[in-house]
């Protein structure tokens, strides 16, 4: 590779991170981290670079996933048809360009007007409710688009949504949708927890989101949620003419259907609706974010298919951010996991609309501090992009105070003393102590412990920090040093607590050998590529010993991810570790490598409602007999297993000339692959 491919994939791979990072606190977590405008400037970034750089893409990029997988708590559901994520306009050239592609892929002349449907878009967390024999049977969370959270008896709560339809709705069908909370309800709630003096929520969405996932359906039913609908996956019926006449069908089947929508004859006829909609949004007792755009004939829209993570035709307009004056009162400075020393602006309390407090917003780092000029002392323009996170807009500079100084980052970590270094190429700097600095050690552990890696409950923040304070912890691996006469000194710990905590470290013993791979915190190693060394190595020593050329023969694995865990293996630091680990017992459950190489060089895509087993575990077979399991369609592909319902893969496949196997023919290719 050139050193210009090597800069991209290396800049790549670190967009990949943070986005994947931004995806897990955002869908599953309800945390978010960015900015809504930060999230959209890196994925651009990104998509710009697999664009100029086909070679360096990957398929766990973000690019061409929704959210992240679901968290632990609920049982996973797999979508027949995937939830797609829009993509986004934030100004009227940006829509127009949207409709001038829809015209150039269909082959329209400029001057034909396209007709559109645009709805109000709900801010909410998105939904799928699958209906048997006319009957409510599941409801999911969106999740990665392909599978979500199963959160029915939460959803059941929700008065707004139907539980039977009528004789005219067919035997199955998936209708989808976004739940939410009224500006009322988000009031209330918010009242009554300072009453008790839980921590208030941020905004309905997060409300609402945290609602739908309570074990408890009582506390659920106790947040008054509703729900607007306007789309169908898989079904077993006819789909409308039009996504108008769609809505229109919803609404007759009982199902609430937001009333603001209009049938645009042009996209001049969106761009004045969009024009309308901000002073339609003052007037709706929840929140909308914006406008969603949509192709209004679904013949259209099944020619223009879907390209990666987003459908052709629709695209959703974006609210401009809320803003407000503050003054920075410090920059401080944080320390993540890898070393990365993140500035964060402590700032005056402003209240932004429509009622959310803001006292912190991340600068990034050096480089963007450089650029907007931000120092300590001036009065910035703030907002909270996407109406949650807050992020500095630019500074007053005629209300700078006359003393102020540019800021600088540290030379030094603010939490160990060492030298802080900027690798070359790179914005962040880092703080090379990984062994010493105490705020890596406790980023390291939080992360060891956390839903997506070892699970291990009881143990957030606070505790975290108190064991390390307390000597008891270095790493993860100490943790199943711990005895419950450890526990019992510590402050608010009480006998059944201690137990129930040493209990889920316990547990987590034999956690599967993806997670384990997830929890040593490797930089560049998210949860996906966690799956695909499992998948490859089968065990944790054959990753240990794996070298750059054994890696780089795994598909998705590119140089930067190899070099990062060879490095990481290399380390006598991480020796330790996993000799800790070994001692203490723990043995992650290995998954099958490949039992057979008689798929070695085919790639499958899987697409379609598939009625013998799960998408899953059926790439995960390819993967046992040596094939590799791909989510998109491209010349390359060898094979294409369709199921029920299949929709753009397939008639991609037909278009390229791939061969399509039904799924019966795929399962006696399998076994005969077994067999020789």
């Amino acid at each position: 590779m050139s050193e210009e491919q090597i800069a991209a994939s290396n800049r790549a791979a670190e967009l990949r991170e943070r986005l994947i990072r931004a995806n897990i606190d955002y869908f599953s977590l309800d945390k978010p981290t960015i900015a809504d405008s930060e999230y959209d400037a890196m994925m651009r970034e990104l998509t710009d670079l697999e664009q100029r750089f086909p070679e360096i893409a990957t398929d766990d990029s973000p690019t061409q996933r929704v959210g992240t997988a679901p968290v632990r708590g609920f049982s996973p559901h797999t979508h027949r048809v995937p939830m797609l994520s829009l993509g986004n306009a934030f100004n009227e050239s940006e829509i127009r360009a949207f409709d001038g592609r829809v015209k150039r892929f269909l082959g329209l002349d400029a001057g034909v007007a396209v007709e559109y449907c645009a709805e109000l878009k709900i801010d909410g967390l998105a939904v799928s409710l699958t209906y048997q024999d006319r009957a409510l049977v599941t409801a999911a969370t969106r999740g990665d688009g392909g599978t979500g959270e199963e959160i029915t008896a939460n959803i059941r709560t929700v008065s707004s949504v139907p539980r039977t339809l009528p004789a005219d709705a067919p035997d199955f069908i998936e209708v989808r949708g976004e739940i939410y909370m009224t500006h009322a309800e988000f009031a209330r709630i918010n009242a009554e927890r300072e009453t008790t003096g839980e921590a208030t929520f941020a905004n309905p969405r997060n409300a609402a989101a945290g609602g739908l996932r309570q074990l408890d359906p009582r506390v659920t039913a106790s947040r008054n949620l509703a729900g607007f609908f306007y789309a169908i996956g898989g079904n077993s019926g006819g789909v409308p003419a039009t996504q108008t006449a769609l809505l229109e069908m919803l609404r007759s089947w009982g199902f609430p259907v937001i009333r603001d929508y209009r049938l645009c004859k042009s996209i001049d006829k969106v761009i004045a609706f969009v024009d309308e909609a901000p002073s339609i949004k003052e007037t709706l007792p929840f929140d909308i974010d914006g406008i969603v755009i949509k192709v209004n004939a679904i013949a259209l829209q099944n020619d223009l298919g879907s390209v990666g993570r987003t459908p052709r035709w629709a695209i959703a307009y974006k609210f401009p951010a809320q803003q407000g004056r503050t003054r920075i009162i410090d920059i401080i400075v944080q320390v993540g996991r890898t070393g990365a020393l993140t500035p964060v602006a402590l700032v005056e309390p402003v209240v932004l609309p429509p009622s959310s407090t803001v006292q912190r917003a991340t600068l990034h780092n050096q480089d963007e501090i450089d650029r907007k000029d931000v120092r300590i002392g001036d009065t910035v323009l703030i907002q909270k992009a996407g109406d949650v996170i807050p992020e500095i807009v630019s500074v007053v500079l005629s209300e700078r105070p006359e003393a102020s100084e540019p800021f600088r980052m540290p030379e030094s970590c603010p939490a160990c003393g060492e030298a802080v270094v900027r690798p070359e190429g790179e914005a962040v700097a880092r703080c090379p102590n990984k062994s010493g600095c105490p705020a890596q050690q406790a980023q390291r552990v939080l992360h060891f412990v956390s839903r997506a890696a070892m699970d291990i409950e009881g143990l957030g923040d606070e505790r975290v920090l108190q064991l390390l304070d307390a000597g008891l912890i270095r790493d993860g691996a100490d943790l199943y040093a711990l005895k419950k006469e450890n526990l019992l000194p510590l402050d608010r710990m009480g006998d059944k607590l201690a137990s129930n905590i040493i209990d889920a470290i316990e547990g987590s013993k034999r956690r599967p050998l993806s997670r384990l791979v997830y929890a040593l915190g490797i930089r560049h190693v998210g949860e996906h590529v966690a799956d695909l060394l499992a998948a490859q190595f089968g065990g944790i020593d054959a990753l240990r010993n794996a070298t750059i050329s054994d890696l780089a023969n795994v598909h998705e694995i590119g140089p930067a991810i190899s070099e990062s865990i060879v490095a990481f293996f290399a380390s006598s630091e991480t020796d330790e570790l996993l000799r800790k680990l070994a001692d203490a017992g723990v043995d992650p459950r290995t998954v099958n490598v490949a039992v057979s190489n008689k798929l070695a060089g085919q790639t499958f895509v899987f697409t379609g409602a598939l009625k013998l087993s799960t998408r899953e575990a059926a790439e995960q077979r390819v993967r046992e007999l040596g094939g590799r399991a791909s989510g998109s369609v491209s010349k390359l592909t060898s094979f294409v297993v369709a199921g029920e319902n299949a929709g753009s893969k397939l008639d991609k496949a037909r278009t390229l000339g791939v061969r399509v196997l039904t799924e019966e023919e795929w399962q006696a290719m399998s076994v005969d692959a077994t067999s020789d």
